[in-house]
């Protein structure tokens, strides 16, 4: 029999009983599409949670000078960012310097020693990306030129000012920072632009924070290396900060999300077979006598259970297609309403309609070598 053949007759004995055809697609619909938007949904909830997460600093991890053996402080290499962006999990870098004795100022007639507390701090160019900052107003930094950019912190003690007083000269605020959680002592920080306080400030170019950030599975990995990577000679004098325990909670939150979701979709495609399953065999009992006028004009058991089979494959492929499309919708919509990403796996998608068709065909089995296996007569008169 070709395919077309085939597929026709299917969908003749389908439309034969179209209200119990229906219902059972819409049975197998409803199980696939509470499958597909409970994934979504969940997967939805966890990039949303995710999100959060990564706010929160779980792949970052910083370095910052120790202590020499002699309990003095140790100075890390000039070249100490260059190497660590080397570092193949690493997937940015960037870093701060410390200007020593080196104070701001709103006017040039405040006393040296009313500093306010605040610190200058060279910043390479890519810093606020890899620590998550904004500016509040403004723009960044103009590496070449005395410009700065304040803290929020600092902004608040300088006030609304056009331009601050460094190191004997006058310097442009260009842009104020918001607050930035993962790096709270940039918030009482003026920056100034790394080859800006080369020039103007004699800055010896040594780095007092690396920030980094790292593939979330490799945090642990890129930590072991950060140490010799940034100071060869002496990776003892290097001081790496420890994951974000919120990295730990993400993995176990993930673990737990996986296994939710393999369970409510064993459930529902569970469903599924067995609503496919009771279609095909009340099919077969109401069809005895179709079955027995086929075998008695020629047809043979393989053609019967190739009949019944491709029916119940066909009513499976409607269903698992309306379902995965209508849980697509209510993922979508939900999404929407939490102000969510809208994630729906692609494995889910294609999952869906693919294993509601094993379903089916495991489902129709059964009911195809019951039909099989009658005798013409007995059809006939049963």
């Amino acid at each position: 029999m070709a395919p077309a053949d085939l597929l026709g007759l299917a969908a003749y004995g389908l439309r034969s009983r179209p209200l119990r055809a229906v219902l059972s697609a819409l049975g197998i619909a409803i199980g696939i599409a509470a499958m597909t938007a409970v994934v979504g949904i969940s997967s939805s909830s966890r990039a949303e949670l995710d999100r959060a997460l990564a706010a929160l600093g779980t792949n970052m991890l910083t370095v910052t000078p120790g202590h020499t053996m002699f309990g003095e402080e140790a100075v890390l290499p000039d070249t100490a960012l260059s190497m660590i962006k080397r570092i193949g999990p690493v997937q940015s870098a960037t870093a701060t310097g410390q200007v020593p004795d080196t104070a701001v100022y709103r006017t040039d007639k405040i006393p040296a020693g009313e500093t306010g507390g605040l610190s200058v701090l060279a910043a390479s160019p890519d810093l606020l990306p890899t620590v998550g900052g904004r500016l509040a107003r403004g723009s960044w930094l103009n590496a070449k030129y005395p410009t700065v950019v304040l803290g929020s912190t600092a902004a608040r003690r300088l006030g609304d000012v056009p331009s601050v007083y460094i190191g004997g000269r006058w310097w442009t605020v260009t842009g104020v920072l918001r607050e930035v959680p993962l790096a709270p002592e940039l918030d009482q920080s003026v920056l100034i632009g790394w080859e800006s306080a080369a020039t103007y400030l004699g800055f010896d170019g040594h780095p007092t924070t690396v920030y980094t950030r790292s593939a979330d599975a490799l945090v642990e990995a890129v930590r072991g290396v950060l140490a010799p990577t940034a100071n060869p000679e002496s990776p003892d004098e290097v001081d790496v900060s420890k994951p974000s325990d919120a990295l730990a909670a993400r993995r176990a939150t993930n673990d737990a999300f996986t296994a939710l979701l393999l369970g409510l979709g064993a459930v529902a495609l569970l469903v599924g077979g067995i609503g496919v399953a009771n279609t095909m065999v009340i099919s077969v009992l109401e069809r005895r006598a179709e079955i027995g006028l086929r075998r008695s004009l020629g047809a043979t058991r393989g053609w019967i259970r190739t009949q019944f089979v491709a029916e119940s494959l066909l009513l499976s492929l409607l269903g698992g297609a309306a379902g995965v499309l209508l849980g697509y919708l209510v993922t979508g919509l939900y999404a929407v309403t939490r102000d969510w990403p809208t994630v729906v796996p692609w494995w889910v998608l294609l999952g869906g309609v693919g294993a509601t068709l094993m379903i089916g065909a495991v489902a129709g089995l059964y009911p195809a070598l019951r039909a099989a296996r009658l005798a013409p007569t007995e059809a006939l008169t049963g």
